[in-house]
């Protein structure tokens, strides 16, 4: 946890109120998204019970399985489960537009929008990534049927799981994740992955505290648990005896029906409260100004959906169980790359976010009180530009003469430090020579070099391209992991027979 973060959660707890931790949202949110509340048996390996899914407030669809230990019934609920998420993913491939690439020397297609899906919390990532394992290697034939949309459901929710661990991907989003990256509130970690108290400290009902909003909203008969797990009072005294009374109808239909309506009733009024949050929840993410980067992160989204879809429908096979060496390490190297960018995005279009890198000496901030935009360097074959500024400073500066450093304003800019003079009166003068960002010639264009009385942002922090990695072939793995693979065995899917790995 970072100093400011910490600072924030006692101001929460001190005024009672979650405190803002960014001035922008740093996630796209899409105009339709669709929101899944899911709700899974305990004691069973990611049975699910229940779901409440749909795109408006207004027009959710409840999904039940009377039985969750049957498998008929869980894939009759994955069935009608892709009746709602797969239509609304075909929704988004009606429009492409065309993108330049080599230097716009050939252009590309990718859809002009992307599905976004949200649920209540990291632990609903985790049941749609099992539960997108367990469905997306069934076939419509053999010993266990099932129907032709239940593979493909699951093939599209373990793209979605992937697409969670993206940093800065908003394909999946879990909405406590996404409201404890803008608030702090006066509750641990654990404690904010409970969405009705989060929401508590962050928009607590008139006339009550966040503390005192988030007491009554962790009462299970108050608000009960934002999925997917149930509060086990309510599994003893309420669920087992109307999947029981359920059970028992079985040759009666009159009483099944009955007996269906009551296990209904129960799981909707235990799905609804989390259902109008997660409406909630959006309308405060809405309410933030979108950061300027935040558009081109969810470009790689729709890079992702259009290169998945393409995948579909050229007839490519599932993901495969678990990766080889090769392939873990990139994906590996991939995240770490995108770990590394996101960081850097959400301090350039944030300055609480740049404060904390502040408080480092990864930044610091000054004011420019002198500037020579004209300056020439000819000391090389040819001339160039290289304008001077000084920037003078209240704030430590820790960084060596000869680093580079980068300015928000000014990204694609490099400020190479000449000369770093501390001064009595606690104020520190830097001299910075500038390249980059002032186009070829030996003018440098109207604002492309700070002027006197700007008050500037210098960071360390580099947003700049971050090249691949270089990786063996897959048929060339090292012997330290494994050697080459001996076939196809990271891509065998589950055999239909086999209960241990379908639902693990």
């Amino acid at each position: 946890m970072s100093t400011l973060r910490a600072l924030a959660q006692a101001q929460a707890l001190a005024a009672g109120a979650a405190q803002p931790v960014a001035t922008v949202r740093h996630l796209h949110l899409s105009p339709r998204p669709l929101v899944l509340v899911p709700l899974a048996m305990a004691g069973e390996a990611n049975a699910p019970l229940a779901a409440v899914v749909g795109t408006a407030p207004d027009r959710p669809r409840l999904l039940v399985v009377p039985q969750p230990r049957n498998r008929d019934q869980r894939y009759r609920f994955a069935a009608e489960l892709a009746e709602e998420v797969l239509p609304y993913l075909d929704s988004f491939r009606d429009a492409t537009e065309a993108v330049p690439v080599d230097r716009g020397r050939d252009v590309r297609h990718r859809y002009v929008d992307a599905p976004q899906l949200l649920v209540p919390n990291p632990a609903g990532i985790t049941f749609l990534r099992l539960f997108g394992r367990s469905t997306r290697f069934r076939r419509p034939d053999g010993d266990h049927p099932v129907h032709p949309s239940v593979p493909l459901l699951g093939r599209w929710l373990t793209f979605f799981a992937e697409r969670a661990e993206q940093p800065g991907s908003a394909a999946l989003v879990a909405l406590t994740e996404a409201l404890t990256l803008h608030w702090a509130t006066g509750q641990s970690a654990v404690e904010d992955l409970h969405l009705p108290a989060l929401l508590g400290w962050i928009d607590p009902p008139p006339g009550s505290t966040g503390a005192e909003a988030a007491a009554r909203a962790e009462d299970p008969t108050v608000c009960p648990p934002a999925g997917p797990a149930t509060d086990p009072d309510f599994d003893n005294r309420h669920l087992a005896p109307a999947i029981a009374g359920y059970a028992a109808a079985a040759d009666d239909p009159v009483a099944r029906a009955g007996a269906y309506a009551e296990l209904a009733g129960l799981l909707r009024d235990q799905l609804m409260p989390t259902w109008e949050l997660m409406w909630r929840g959006v309308g405060l993410l809405r309410a933030l100004p979108p950061g300027a980067r935040v558009a081109g992160r969810w470009d790689g989204d729709r890079d992702a959906f259009t290169g998945y879809a393409e995948h579909v429908d050229a007839g490519g096979g599932p993901q495969p169980r678990r990766d080889g060496a090769v392939a873990a390490a990139v994906r590996l190297h991939r995240l770490e790359r995108a770990a590394a960018s996101y960081a850097v995005q959400r301090a350039y279009d944030d300055p609480l976010v740049m404060a904390e890198h502040r408080l480092t000496g990864e930044a610091f901030v000054g004011e420019v009180t002198l500037a020579d935009p004209a300056r020439v360097d000819d000391s090389g074959r040819r001339p160039v530009l290289r304008p001077r500024i000084q920037v003078v400073t209240t704030e430590p500066v820790l960084v060596p003469v000869g680093a580079t450093l980068y300015s928000p304003a000014r990204p694609a800019q490099k400020s190479k430090v000449v000369f770093v003079t501390p001064g009595a009166d606690g104020k520190t003068e830097v001299v910075l020579e500038l390249s980059g960002g002032m186009g070829r010639g030996l003018t440098a264009p109207p604002g492309s070099v700070p002027e006197v009385g700007e008050r500037l942002c210098l960071t360390t922090l580099s947003d700049a391209f971050l090249p691949a990695g270089a990786f063996p072939a897959t048929e060339e793995t090292p012997w330290t992991h494994g050697g080459p693979p001996a076939g196809a065995v990271d891509a065998a899917p589950v055999a239909d027979g086999d209960p241990a790995e379908e639902w693990a």
